[in-house]
């Protein structure tokens, strides 16, 4: 049996217990979870998962290479292959969380409505784009600042958009007027994404 199909009957022969995951007990719903984990390493080391809050349509149930576009036809196989089951939705790829958003980070918050882009030219990929975010404490150049500021785009933009379209990214402090200085409001960069797309493509 190919890897996929093993972790679609694991899951398939779980999904009762999942289904039930909010009413399991913290140290049941804990091992199921890191079995879920498992399973989905086995197929690929590599990718993770994200769950959806239950609602009355059911449940998402998110695969991601975290970024990784080496692993982005793992994601696709797997869920293309994905059964249908009743209650759950599987997505390949995080998917955009919308504008105005706090995302955390390694005990930093980024508030999206207090950043700003600029487009940079990737004269090396000319299909690429290139970043600059302007943000309070953006003169910090250690990685795991970079990381939460590249976190936060992937919150904009979406995981699949966000590896294969961001070429180059920098930070850079947070100008007094920031308009005056040629930078956009964060929040519009979903807007610019699919402006930037439909011009590539033509």
């Amino acid at each position: 049996m190919e890897k996929v199909e093993k972790f679609w009957q694991w899951f398939q022969d779980h999904n009762e217990q999942l289904i039930a995951l909010g009413d399991l007990a913290d140290k049941e719903r804990e091992e199921l979870l890191r079995a879920l984990q498992y399973q989905l390493t086995k197929y690929c080391d590599g990718l993770g998962y994200e769950l959806g809050e239950p609602t009355a349509d059911g449940r998402t149930l998110t695969f991601t290479a975290e970024g990784d576009t080496d692993l982005f036809r793992y994601v696709v196989e797997l869920v293309d292959a994905a059964p249908d089951l009743d209650w759950w939705q599987f997505l390949a790829f995080k998917q955009p969380k919308g504008t105005e958003l706090k995302v955390h980070f390694d005990k930093m918050v980024f508030d999206t409505r207090k950043m700003y882009f600029q487009q940079l030219e990737c004269e090396e990929e000319p299909e690429m784009l290139g970043l600059r975010v302007a943000l309070e404490g953006g003169e910090r150049q250690d990685e795991d600042f970079q990381v939460g500021v590249y976190v936060t785009l992937e919150a904009l933009m979406g995981e699949f958009d966000c590896a294969t379209l961001v070429g180059y990214m920098e930070t850079v402090p947070l100008p007094d007027e920031p308009f005056k200085a040629g930078f956009q409001a964060l929040d519009d960069l979903p807007k610019f994404v699919e402006w930037f797309k439909n011009k590539r493509d033509e």
